[in-house]
């Protein structure tokens, strides 16, 4: 029965996200009642935003790499608008418990039961001046009120590392962290290797998945640059995680590896967990990916072509789509 509850509530959830985003296809900004507030009172000068709180929803429908980039957003974007931040868990709880995102943070929950209440606000351009400046009146027009402001469902944040300090600390000081069980032997350079397949096999006609495939080929080059420059720079045998979905014999490329760690059949947590532990963590074009390279204290090699920003720091290298490996200079592991 708990199930079934559980699937009734996910059905309806769905059926009312569409009938929003209908409407706001349809009627634009006007559907938001914090616009209308704000067309009314219009902008406060110097307003009071003690009690103000913001929040993004990790996106229910979605995997929990997209999930964790609207919770980033929520993250950000209150800092960004001088608000405080109130925490939204994710779809599935035990990732709240894995990741430690929201601990010692205000719950929405929590604020809802104590009398603040939730108004959601338009998507925003993060790039456009006029849209950041509605934003911040929309939020001044609730001067002294005890509100959440909850940002639109997946409101974009490009640049995701700009709270690394922040989610790596959560992270790694998180009660989950107890529980770690990993693979990785200390006496080894131990390399991760993320092969992004599974949902963008399923249509080729799809746009949106075609942009994300990057062949055997490019993973296999990036894989022999890597190996090559760091049996050069580091005395450590190297081990090679693989993680991807399919068979050992859709991989063929890869059976000349030594030490070569075949992670298919590993579980979600269990993969994302080892990714951010790796010395090296190779990403594809995924979410599931780089969020674990956000969190990784190591070497992280990146497609450079994908849709969240890198921070240009020493340990985050870049490969063109061919899979060329940009080695930065003096760089020593």
């Amino acid at each position: 029965m708990h199930y079934i509850s559980k699937l009734r509530k996910l059905t309806y959830a769905k059926l009312c996200a569409r009938v929003h985003l209908w409407c706001l296809k349809l009627f634009g900004v006007w559907i938001y009642p914090s616009y209308w507030r704000y067309l009314v009172k219009g902008r406060i000068d110097c307003p009071d935003l003690s009690n103000i709180y913001m929040t993004a929803c990790p996106n229910p429908g979605a995997g929990i790499g997209h999930q964790i980039a609207n919770w980033i957003a929520g993250y950000w974007w209150a800092e960004q608008f001088c608000v405080k931040f109130a925490h939204l868990p994710f779809s599935n709880l035990s990732w709240d418990y894995f990741l430690g995102f929201g601990e010692n943070e205000a719950q929405v929950s929590a604020l809802k039961k104590a009398g603040w209440k939730v108004r959601r606000i338009p998507l925003f351009k993060e790039s456009d001046s006029n849209s950041l400046k509605l934003i911040k009146d929309i939020i001044s027009s609730y001067s002294g009120k005890k509100i959440i402001i909850l940002c639109e469902q997946d409101q974009f944040y490009r640049d995701q590392y700009g709270v690394i300090d922040e989610i790596q600390a959560k992270f790694f000081c998180a009660p989950a962290r107890k529980e770690n069980h990993l693979l990785y032997d200390p006496n080894n350079f131990n390399i991760a290797i993320h092969v992004r397949r599974g949902d963008i096999m399923t249509d080729a006609t799809n746009e949106n998945l075609m942009i994300r495939i990057l062949g055997n080929d490019y993973y296999e080059k990036v894989l022999l640059q890597t190996v090559e420059h760091y049996q050069r720079s580091q005395s450590k045998p190297i081990h090679i995680y693989f993680f991807s979905q399919g068979r050992p014999e859709d991989f063929k490329e890869f059976e000349c590896y030594e030490n070569l760690h075949w992670c298919m059949d590993m579980g979600v947590k269990e993969s994302f967990l080892h990714m951010v532990y790796a010395d090296l963590l190779i990403t594809s074009k995924s979410s599931f990916s780089y969020k674990p390279a956000l969190l990784n204290r190591g070497i992280k090699v990146c497609p450079e072509n994908f849709w969240h920003g890198y921070p240009d720091k020493k340990d985050w290298i870049m490969c063109d789509d061919e899979g060329n490996v940009k080695w930065k200079p003096q760089y020593t592991c």
